[in-house]
């Protein structure tokens, strides 16, 4: 069971979500704008939300963006757009999933679960987990990421990301892997949602944003600070 947020306009399609998520044994919450949204997941601390687009007010973009200033949980979009450009700008500001409506309620159960599951391996703690370059210091199974003892101010999936490119230095994991991983093989070809990402990533990692190398044509690799690299960004 996990509880679930869900912030939908729409009060017909509302009612539906709440009923199969509970019957799927979940924890559900449910409203229908974009700042009631934002203020119901600092009250219920959901471990996923799912989220309209188009909602009155504020839209679903600006409640992700805000969403993922103050939360690490995953977001699933939900919107009748079907443009690359639109599923591109809902990855770029933090949702972790994106379904279009008319959907299936089996389909889109089965993103919820997956999302989940994610969430669920990512935050398993593992012997040998905590990930350490120079004054970077990366602890998944917490949820933190420092440098040089200052705490970073990163997403869910920016902290994963980090923590997988420094726990293999030098070694390049390609933008199709990435995208796969972070984002699932339906987003195929979306090499933008990675650039962005990681474009993001080192605007946060100040001084050792450099460790981040692109590969051109290729993807991304982390190559370990020098030894004499700054503790603060």
């Amino acid at each position: 069971m996990a509880r679930i947020l869900v912030v939908e306009d729409e009060g017909g399609l509302r009612e539906v979500l709440v009923a199969h998520l509970e019957a799927d044994g979940h924890q559900v919450r449910a409203v229908a704008d974009g700042m009631h949204g934002i203020s119901e997941a600092a009250r219920f601390r959901p471990e996923l939300v799912l989220l309209d687009w188009m909602l009155p007010g504020m839209d679903g973009l600006a409640v992700c963006r805000e969403l993922r200033r103050q939360h690490l949980m995953p977001v699933i979009m939900l919107t009748a757009r079907t443009q690359e450009a639109d599923r591109v700008s809902g990855l770029e500001v933090g949702a972790d999933d994106y379904v279009v409506k008319p959907f299936s309620i089996p389909e889109l159960l089965a993103r919820v679960r997956a999302q989940l599951r994610r969430v669920s391996i990512a935050a398993a703690p593992e012997p040998g987990a905590l990930v350490v370059s120079g004054p970077l210091v990366v602890d998944p199974a917490a949820g933190r990421a420092t440098i040089g003892g200052d705490l970073l101010d990163l997403s869910r999936r920016e902290l994963e990301l980090v923590a997988l490119l420094a726990s293999s230095p030098g070694r390049t994991f390609t933008r199709d892997y990435l995208l796969d991983r972070f984002w699932g093989p339906e987003y195929e070809g979306l090499d933008r949602a990675v650039d962005s990402q990681v474009s993001r990533l080192r605007r946060k990692l100040g001084s050792l944003a450099a460790c981040v190398e692109a590969v051109w044509g290729l993807g991304y690799r982390f190559q370990p600070p020098a030894p004499d690299a700054a503790g603060h960004p």
